[in-house]
């Protein structure tokens, strides 16, 4: 029924204003719709896919809460350092990051949160 349905990150988000700069700007997504005045922005990414944040004073997830595939891990992370993105460093069971990447045999993947807390993940695959 839903395997041919697209499907978008929806994400609680304290404080929109900084929402939009941040995606907009650090991530390079373009803004679909919404506004700060609205309470919800929409930002688009690859392929149809679409991330959405709405104005929100919940908690947020210790967890990834959306995931973007890369092909080249290294030449995104360089380009977001350049615009002030710092990456996350874990040491958890299974998850060891060096420089804010973890390989996990052929994968690797490295995280960044947004200014309202939601934890990004930057994924290339074998």
């Amino acid at each position: 029924m839903l395997a041919k349905s697209p499907v978008a990150a929806t994400l609680p988000f304290d404080g929109l204003k900084a929402a939009k700069g941040f995606y907009t700007k650090k991530l390079g997504l373009r803004l679909a719709s919404g506004s700060v005045k609205e309470g919800h922005l929409e930002f688009t990414a690859g392929k149809g896919t679409v991330i959405q944040v709405f104005e929100s004073d919940s908690k947020k997830s210790k967890d990834t809460a959306a995931t973007f595939e890369v092909k080249d891990l290294a030449k995104e992370m360089a380009a977001l350092r350049k615009k002030g993105v710092v990456f996350e460093e874990y040491d958890l069971p299974g998850i060891k990051t060096v420089r804010g990447v973890a390989t996990m045999g052929p994968s690797r993947a490295a995280w960044i949160k947004d200014p309202g807390g939601n934890i990004l993940a930057l994924f290339e695959g074998s």
